[in-house]
């Protein structure tokens, strides 16, 4: 299998599934971590796992679990290097693309399906579940993460005398001018 685009690849093919199901944890090497906390524009990332129970459903496969991890971020306010616990829940089904085509417009699967939220497409009969997990990553990565209490406050003004439309109000409030 080609190197995933996560930089995390954990292939998993769909009939070497069981039919009661298979429990998979998965845990990033460091290298690993390296390439997707770049990918997910983190300071660093301490630690990445995942556990997934996958569970066939016909051709297609459910996959339920949930992403762990530990990211290091820059708080937005006072530029202090902070620590952040992520936890996301993973709860997708994947199903085969008809005749192994390109998968279709989403659209078009959820008509077809008549589900609110259409499978996912398995591509030549695997699923990627490092992949799986960094996208689930970065979905929970807070993008504008704050030190606890930490608050914005708004530099004060100093006010250096007039204002730049001060001589347009002063033209406004002159005697004879006709007010509005």
């Amino acid at each position: 299998m080609k190197k995933s685009v996560s930089g995390w690849s954990v292939p998993v093919v769909v009939d070497d599934i069981p039919d009661n199901g298979l429990h998979l944890e998965i845990e990033a090497p460091p290298a690993v971590r390296a390439e997707v906390a770049e990918l997910a524009d983190v300071r660093e990332l301490p630690r990445l796992s995942a556990v997934f129970d996958l569970t066939r459903q016909g051709a297609g496969v459910h996959v339920a679990g949930q992403v762990n991890a530990q990211v290091g971020q820059i708080c937005v306010v006072t530029l202090e290097p902070i620590e952040n616990a992520i936890e996301e829940a993973v709860d997708l089904a994947f199903a085969p693309t008809p005749g192994g085509a390109e998968p279709a417009p989403k659209k078009a699967r959820k008509r077809a399906q008549g589900n609110d939220e259409p499978p996912e497409p398995l591509i030549d009969g695997m699923l990627d579940l490092g992949a799986l997990a960094t996208e689930f990553l970065i979905l929970g990565i807070d993008p504008y993460p704050r030190k606890p209490g930490a608050q914005f406050a708004a530099p004060k003004a100093e006010d250096a005398g007039e204002h730049p439309f001060a001589v347009l109000e002063a033209l406004k409030k002159r005697p004879g001018r006709p007010q509005q």
